[in-house]
């Protein structure tokens, strides 16, 4: 028997605006409003509002709150200051990734690590087995917060309009407490979108005040709402990764290129250490297939699954593709055999329906925005 999705605090304001709306891990959230690659060019030159409150928040407080996620992630937690954020990664014992997290310190001991939305319960089961032992507690806070942000090159313009909070004084990956049009939030600069940004966490009933007093704010400058459609094609075009594509449970975060989130130096032990450090020796020795970027020479359009093809073997498989309004042209991000992996290999192309497209490897990110 199918369950009904979950609605966000804003679902009636998504619906007065038009949005298109979908199924998204099991919440019904907006796709669109009107023409996603408006949305998606506005982020780029302008700015544009999101509802991301299908993101799962999961509070860990206690004396030993530290430790505790050290043990449980793969990070070393007990170096992240206060007001400072994380991106780190919880895994299997077999150095499987669970999902990728956001861990934010707001406190000596707390502490809120936020997971993708398809995998918030089993980031909480998996954090509630692992705390047996530590003087800490996992909390589940869902239902506590509702998440906007507005991103985008004209983004800190806007926000300056409706907070006195220090948002010059804000680093990438921070978050300090403050108000936001007489809203109280946790204001993040976290984003996920290639552009600079700011997330904020709110009570669910004040979700609806904060969007209207964005809007209005930021239409001078241009902001429209944007929808989860955009969103996967500014995070692509930004080389970001995204659950169940470029991260699995098949994958260790050294086989995604990303063992650098890995900190074998932090004290005592943690969940997939020693699959960790067999899978890192792996990397070293014989690299596994590699993620890089693929740019159409064509307009066929690669998607997730699809063979990548040298000299008529399969080499590799796409993992994310689009039209990248911003390049213009169809793009992917792929594993490829360690082989073909360096940025102007020739002869790569990717079986579209039995056609193979040629496709220029590249060095990810597609795109970079100009500091």
């Amino acid at each position: 028997m199918s369950t009904a999705p979950r609605l966000t605090a804003l679902d009636s304001l998504h619906r007065s605006l038009g949005a298109t709306m979908t199924d998204f891990a099991g919440w019904d959230m907006p796709l669109r409003y009107a023409s996603e690659r408006d949305e998606h060019n506005a982020v780029r030159t302008r700015a544009g509002l999101f509802d991301l409150s299908h993101m799962g928040e999961i509070t860990v407080t206690g004396p030993e709150a530290a430790a505790f996620l050290s043990y449980a992630l793969v990070g070393n937690i007990a170096t992240v200051g206060n007001g400072r954020a994380r991106y780190t990664m919880i895994v299997q014992k077999d150095g499987g990734i669970v999902d990728d997290l956001i861990v934010y310190r707001l406190g000596d001991s707390e502490y809120m690590v936020v997971a993708n939305a398809g995998n918030a319960q089993i980031v909480l089961d998996a954090l509630a087995a692992r705390v047996g032992g530590f003087d800490a507690e996992v909390r589940d806070d869902r239902d506590v917060y509702a998440l906007l942000a507005v991103q985008g090159p004209e983004s800190p313009a806007i926000m300056k309009a409706v907070t006195d909070a220090d948002l010059d004084g804000l680093k990438y990956y921070a978050g300090l407490p403050g108000t936001v049009a007489g809203v109280p939030a946790l204001i993040a600069r976290t984003g996920y979108t290639g552009e600079d940004g700011f997330e904020l966490f709110v009570a669910p009933e004040h979700a609806e005040q904060l969007w209207r007093a964005l809007t209005e704010a930021g239409a001078p400058h241009g902001l429209i709402p944007c929808g989860l459609s955009c969103r996967d094609t500014l995070r692509l075009e930004a080389g970001m990764p995204l659950y169940g594509h470029e991260l699995t449970t098949a994958l260790t975060p050294f086989d995604a290129g990303l063992g650098r989130v890995v900190k074998f130096e932090k004290e005592g032990d943690f969940v997939g250490r020693e699959a960790l450090t067999a899978a890192a020796e792996r990397a070293e020795s014989a690299p596994p297939r590699k993620l890089v970027g693929l740019i159409a020479e064509g307009r066929r359009v690669p998607r997730a699954g699809f063979p990548v093809v040298a000299d008529g073997k399969v080499i590799g498989e796409v993992t994310s593709g689009a039209p990248s309004p911003t390049l213009g042209k169809p793009i992917a991000m792929a594993y490829v055999d360690a082989a073909f992996a360096a940025p102007g290999t020739e002869g790569v192309g990717v079986d579209i329906r039995g056609t193979h497209e040629p496709y220029e490897v590249v060095a990810l990110p597609f795109y970079k925005r100009q500091k």
